[in-house]
């Protein structure tokens, strides 16, 4: 069967890599895909936003199954468009998408769910978010546009002149476009996050292992939110007895709820999640694959993930065998353009993949690359998420470390620390 995965960053590069082992697999193809994908699978020009055309070339090339791996066609219906013309597809409706398309109406639906999630408060203009600010006795809030903001709408504040500060960021200087038309203003949770994702085909869940991301741009968690400079899987902090609360008292309430409320949920529902004192709280649901997370989970899942993406789109995710997973921990170590997560510059070689392709256990996945007279440049913020598997997570942190070494462009950078937080807690 044809496979069409659409997107063009390391999760789609890692789904069309991982889709391409099925032996069920005759063609992926990525669009628009990047370098990476072209070596993995078969690049198409179609932009992810172009959903005429995707369905267009899904009915022209006889494909099976379409896996969409971005938020932003989900949140414009592509689903539900390729449904209508009899395609299968595998990603939410645009009406369930609204769970992370709106944190407003995520928070809603989580208050109906009586699932844990921080104190909120919704605003729509300027002046009452900031008097609301200013008649709080803290100041040290998290700040976030209503839409979606490429991971980046999400401001930590310690003080209320920084919370004024990213209110006016949102709604005066309009940093985030019409994701900013809202704004939520929600209390400061403290604790280490995971992210727990769930493959769901509305009735049955099968839940992956939890992984670890890291946002902040900076090694020990500072600077700005970026789309995410690493993450690793399994994450220690999320034991068996974690895992199965969280299951229980978070993931399957949010889908009775989102049943409930007519928004059937099927596709992979992403819980990024605050374990604090008092237990885990949801800080976000995202309503596909993690990227980076996504990479690291692929690279130690041995089964077929064609398999599960399909009885999911067919409801019979029930019918499956549990997953089996390599268990060796993975760590992916994002390699980022100079300037990111703000002004970056494109169109820069890179040297050393080959060489970094040659040691074990390591898989290179692209995320902002293209190619351009047989050289591959960069093309985006996040370039690169260099992958290993190793005996213990301080054994595939060296090897994922000694691949980056192998790689090398004009103003390349990484965080340093990726996964020494699960190296601490061993």
């Amino acid at each position: 069967m044809n496979v069409l995965v659409v997107g063009s960053g390391g999760r789609e590069h890692a789904l069309a890599w991982k889709l391409a082992q099925s032996p069920r697999a005759d063609r992926v193809f990525v669009a628009p895909g990047n370098a990476g994908t072209a070596q993995d699978a078969e690049n198409v020009d179609i932009p992810a936003d172009d959903i005429e055309r995707l369905i267009k070339f899904a009915k022209e090339n006889k494909v099976a199954l379409t896996v969409v791996g971005p938020e932003a066609p989900l949140c414009a219906g592509i689903s539900d468009a390729f449904a209508a013309e009899g395609l299968r597809v595998f990603g939410p409706s645009h009406d369930a998408a609204q769970l992370e398309g709106s944190k407003v109406f995520c928070k809603k639906l989580l208050r109906r769910a009586d699932v844990p999630t921080a104190d909120y408060r919704s605003f729509r203009t300027a002046e009452s978010a900031i008097t609301y600010l200013q008649e709080r006795e803290s100041g040290s809030v998290v700040v976030k546009a209503d839409g979606l903001a490429a991971g980046k709408g999400v401001m930590v504040c310690d003080t209320k002149d920084e919370a004024v500060e990213a209110v006016k960021r949102i709604f005066h200087q309009r940093e985030f476009g019409a994701a900013g038309d809202q704004l939520i203003i929600e209390e400061r949770l403290e604790g280490q996050e995971a992210s727990l994702l769930a493959i769901t085909d509305g009735r049955t869940l099968v839940t992956l292992p939890a992984a670890q991301d890291h946002k902040p741009a900076f090694d020990g968690d500072r600077g700005p939110n970026t789309g995410g400079m690493g993450a690793y899987c399994p994450a220690p902090l999320v034991d068996e007895k974690l895992f199965s609360h969280i299951e229980e008292q978070v993931l399957v309430p949010t889908i009775h709820a989102m049943k409930r409320s007519r928004f059937p949920f099927r596709g992979v529902l992403y819980a990024g999640l605050m374990i604090t004192a008092q237990g885990p709280k949801v800080l976000e649901y995202n309503v596909r694959f993690g990227d980076p997370e996504c990479q690291p989970l692929l690279m130690r899942l041995r089964g077929d993930l064609l398999d599960v993406l399909e009885a999911a789109v067919d409801v019979r995710l029930d019918e499956l065998p549990d997953l089996e997973w390599d268990p060796r921990p993975a760590v992916c170590v994002v390699m980022a353009s100079e300037g990111y997560p703000g002004e970056y510059e494109k169109g820069r070689p890179i040297r050393g993949l080959d060489e970094a392709a040659k040691l074990d256990d390591v898989k290179v996945f692209h995320a902002g690359t293209a190619t351009l007279d047989d050289q591959v440049i960069t093309d985006g913020g996040r370039v690169l998420g260099v992958t290993a598997l190793g005996e213990s997570v301080a054994a595939a942190k060296l090897q994922a470390y000694k691949a980056v070494k192998c790689i090398r462009w004009d103003g390349a950078w990484c965080r340093k620390d990726i996964s020494d937080k699960a190296i601490a807690s061993s």
